[in-house]
């Protein structure tokens, strides 16, 4: 029997067919249309609705880079269910290279909305209403802030869900962080929908990292193929392996000044270990950031400007530590990864 059409924006997307749908969202100050871009691939054979999204936060633009490269993607020809792919979530906030909305609402903490509400509640209802509430399965991609750099890694709540968990381990990512739920984000929304949902965290906000976004893109096309989305790969092509954070922790800035980082994005470091210094302008004072806990730098500030309590160094906490330093050593060659 073949398969109903997908249903979008009063829009049928027939088995088959692949077709960018405009989400209408709201209006500028000269009346002109707003939209959110999705495009889906509907195709001839049953299976699951992946909803794929980036740039929620609007300067988060390696995401959107990620999607555009996942679109050219050949193996989308045999596509088996249904892929929702949207560059652009905060449109708003990507015209305007900000992370948030124009009210400074952050968008990923107005889940699940309000068609009634404010702005960002109001894009929340109608991505919600229009799409999570379709999807089966969801991959949401981030980056780290303005002037902060991620590790390629993996952030779900595990151990609540079986195919959670199997989402997480395929992509691929060197590094899987047990994150808590934040309360209005699109992750916590989907999760009390029992919707498997990952996060992708990699690169700095603002620009293109290279090593963030090839890895991006292998890892929701591997996510699709144990999905039965997509054909597997040849025999002898393994999942990179990941290792699970049972916890990580943010080194802070003592004192306001210039902030010299001594370890790399990457690094296995121990605890008490110096990561960097904080001086003022003169050399007069200078204050030592020490590591809290041993562990592998996932987040870091690029900024050599910090002042007191800023988080300098994220660093995650593993019970395997020599097989996490592995796996980070290994995606970093796959990659040629920079020592930032």
């Amino acid at each position: 029997m073949a398969r109903a059409p997908f249903l979008l924006a009063g829009q049928a997307v027939q088995p088959g067919q692949r077709i960018q749908i405009d989400l209408p969202v709201a209006k500028l100050y000269t009346h002109a249309p707003l939209h959110i871009p999705v495009e889906v691939l509907h195709g001839r054979q049953a299976g699951p609705v992946l909803l794929v999204c980036g740039a929620i936060h609007g300067d988060e633009i390696n995401a959107v880079e990620i999607v555009r490269r996942l679109l050219r993607s050949p193996t989308l020809k045999h596509l088996r269910g249904t892929l929702l792919a949207v560059p652009i979530v905060n449109v708003f906030g990507f015209v305007q290279q900000s992370r948030y909305l124009p009210d400074r609402r952050d968008l990923n903490r107005c889940f699940p909305g309000n068609e009634n509400g404010s702005l960002g509640s109001r894009i929340a209802a109608l991505f919600r209403t229009s799409l999570v509430d379709q999807a089966t399965h969801i991959i949401d991609l981030h980056t780290g802030a303005i002037h902060r750099t991620n590790l390629p890694q993996i952030r779900a709540e595990l151990h609540k869900n079986p195919q959670t968990d199997a989402m997480a381990e395929a992509f691929g990512a060197p590094v899987i962080l047990n994150a808590e739920l934040r309360e209005g984000s699109l992750r916590a929304y989907a999760q009390s929908r029992h919707i498997p949902v990952i996060t992708y965290e990699a690169g700095e906000a603002l620009r293109f990292d290279e090593w963030a976004i090839a890895a991006g893109v292998r890892g929701v096309l591997r996510v699709m193929r144990h999905l039965g989305m997509l054909v597997s790969q040849k025999k002898g092509r393994k999942t990179p392996a990941a290792e699970v954070a049972h916890g990580s922790s943010w080194a802070r800035a003592s004192i306001d000044g210039i902030h010299r980082p001594k370890v790399h994005l990457g690094a296995r470091v121990v605890k008490g270990q110096t990561l960097g210094w904080v001086a003022d302008p003169f050399g007069r004072v200078e204050q030592e950031v020490r590591a809290t806990s041993d562990g592998i730098v996932i987040g870091m500030s690029n900024l050599p400007l910090a002042n007191q309590g800023e988080a300098l160094f994220h660093v995650a906490r593993f019970e395997a530590i020599e097989e996490a330093e592995q796996a980070v050593e290994n995606f970093q060659t796959d990659c040629n990864m920079p020592q930032l």
